[in-house]
C-alpha cells in the first residue's frame, strides 16, 4: 500500500460541478473518524481561486470552517509534471474531470506511473474498456489499482447484481435491473457534462466496437436458460410500466465483473440485462421522437456541434450549464429493482429450467450529484482501508471486480444507499 505520502484523498476537479459535491462528501466522511487512523485529504486543479470556493461552499454546506485553510494542489490536465507532482503526493487520487474520453487517459497514466491509487465516476464505455485494454498490465506491475465508474454509473448495479448472488441459496444465473428516478415538485435536471459524454458515446459505437475487438475475448458460458432480449420498448409487468433499455455503463460494466469473476476466481457468470422504467405510453412516445432526433444529430459534426452548444434547447431543459438545484436534488431518489433466477442448492443448471427466483432493490438520493458523491468516496476509501481484501494484483478494475471481497456494500449501506432483499425463496 501507498505510505509516506500527506495525503490519502486529492479529489481532482474539485472546483467543477460534481467535484464541489465530492469536496462535501468527502469532508463528511473524514470527520466520522471511523478509519483506522484520522483521513487526510486535499483538493486539486487549475485554478487556486476555483478551488477555495469549492473548500468555502463545502465549509459552510457543513459548518466545518477549517475547511477553509486546506492547502490546495494546482495542476493541469495538459501539464503532465504537474498531474506526476500531484500524484506523488496522494494515496488514491478522485478523479472528477470528464467527459473522461478527453480528459481521463493522462490522470490514469500519471497515478500508474507515480504508484497512486485512481477511482473515476465515468460512465463512458469507450474510455472504461479502452483503459484496461492500454494500462492493466502496467497498472500490475506498479500495484497500482485503477477502478472507474465508481458513481451512480455503475456501481449501483454492478454490485447489485454481486448482492443478489449473494443473497440466493444456490446458483444465481440471470439478472434484470430497472432504474426508476422519482422527481419531486421542482422536477429533476443534470449538468451539461453528462450530455456531452452521451452525444459523444453515441455518436462513437463503430469504435467502441473496434475496441472490444482487440480484447479477443471468448463468450463467458451460459449457465441456465439464456436471458430473452428485450426489444427497444417493452412493457414490464413486474415495473407496471413501460421500460427501454438503460443507455448507460452498466451492461458494460457487469459483464467486465462477471468475465473477471468467472476467469480468475472460477465463479458462475451470470447474465444481465440493464433497463430504465420511464411510465406510460406518454412517456413512450416523447422519448421515442427525441431519441430518434438525437441519434441523428449525433451522427454528423454540424448535428454534435448544435447539441453541445445548446444542451437546455436539446434536451427539453433536462441538461442545463447550471445543473440542478438544491431543491431539485433534495426531491430526487433513485431506485434499482433487480429480478433474478437461478437454481437452488444442489440441482444441475445443465439440467432444466431455473426454478428459483429473488428480487432485491439498491435505492438511494439524487443519483447524478449526491448518490454518485457517496459512491466515489466509499470506493476510494475501501482502497485505501481493504487493500488486503482487494484482487491479488494491480490493474484496471471495473468496481464489482475490484470490491467484490470487500465491504463495499456495508459502507454505502451506513451512507444512504441502501441494499435490500424484497423476496428471495424460502430456505
Amino acid at each position: 500500500m501507498v505510505t509516506g505520502r500527506p495525503y490519502d484523498l486529492i479529489i481532482f476537479g474539485a472546483s467543477g460541478f460534481t467535484g464541489q459535491y465530492v469536496v462535501e462528501e468527502t469532508a463528511r466522511v473524514a470527520s466520522e473518524a471511523d478509519g483506522p487512523r484520522p483521513l487526510t485529504w486535499t483538493v486539486a486543479g487549475r485554478n487556486r481561486s476555483k478551488l477555495e470556493e469549492a473548500l468555502g461552499r463545502a465549509a459552510s454546506a457543513l459548518g466545518i470552517p477549517e475547511l477553509k485553510s486546506k492547502e490546495c494542489i494546482i495542476c493541469d490536465i495538459n501539464d503532465p509534471l504537474s498531474l506526476a507532482a500531484m500524484c506523488q503526493q496522494g494515496s488514491v487520487i478522485l478523479n472528477c474531470v470528464g467527459p473522461y474520453r478527453f480528459f481521463g487517459e493522462p490522470v490514469v497514466k500519471a497515478c500508474i506511473e507515480n504508484g497512486a491509487h485512481c477511482v473515476d465516476i465515468s460512465g463512458e464505455p469507450q474510455f472504461l474498456e479502452g483503459m484496461q485494454l492500454k494500462y492493466d498490465h502496467q497498472a500490475a506491475e506498479k500495484g497500482v489499482y485503477v477502478v472507474g465508474s465508481c458513481g451512480f454509473d455503475s456501481i449501483p448495479a454492478d454490485m447489485g447484481v454481486l448482492f443478489t448472488r449473494n443473497q440466493l441459496k444456490g446458483i444465481l444465473t440471470a439478472v434484470e435491473s430497472f432504474v426508476l428516478v422519482k422527481t419531486g415538485p421542482e422536477g429533476a435536471t443534470f449538468h451539461e457534462g453528462t450530455w456531452q459524454s452521451a452525444v459523444h458515446g453515441m455518436s462513437d459505437q463503430d469504435n467502441l466496437r473496434k475496441l472490444r475487438r482487440q480484447f479477443g475475448h471468448k463468450a463467458l458460458p451460459v449457465i441456465g436458460t439464456k436471458l430473452t432480449r428485450r426489444g427497444s420498448v417493452f412493457y414490464s409487468d413486474t415495473m407496471n410500466q413501460y421500460a427501454i433499455p438503460f443507455m448507460g455503463s452498466d451492461a458494460s460494466v457487469v459483464k467486465r465483473t462477471q468475465r473477471y469473476l468467472h476467469e480468475n476466481l472460477n465463479e458462475s457468470p451470470v447474465q444481465y440485462g440493464a433497463y430504465a422504467a420511464v411510465g406510460g405510453i406518454g412517456s413512450v412516445i416523447f422519448l421515442m421522437v427525441a431519441g430518434f432526433f438525437f441519434w441523428c444529430f449525433t451522427k454528423c459534426r454540424l448535428g454534435r456541434k448544435l447539441l453541445i452548444k445548446y444542451p437546455e434547447f436539446f434536451s427539453f431543459g433536462y441538461f442545463t450549464r447550471q445543473g440542478p438545484t438544491q431543491k431539485q436534488m433534495e426531491g430526487t431518489s433513485f431506485s434499482m429493482t433487480f429480478f433474478g433466477e437461478g437454481y437452488p442448492e444442489g440441482l444441475n443448471p445443465q439440467q432444466g429450467k431455473p426454478s428459483v427466483k429473488i428480487c432485491t432493490q439498491v435505492k438511494g438520493p439524487e443519483p447524478g450529484y449526491i448518490a454518485t458523491p457517496i459512491a466515489m468516496v466509499q470506493a476510494a476509501v475501501t482502497i485505501l482501508w481493504e487493500h488486503k481484501s482487494l484482487p491479488n494484483r494491480g490493474g484496471v478494475y471495473s468496481p464489482g471486480a475490484a470490491f467484490s471481497k470487500t465491504t463495499l456494500i456495508e459502507r454505502l449501506n451506513k451512507h444512504g444507499i441502501e441494499f435490500t432483499v424484497i423476496s428471495k425463496p424460502e430456505a
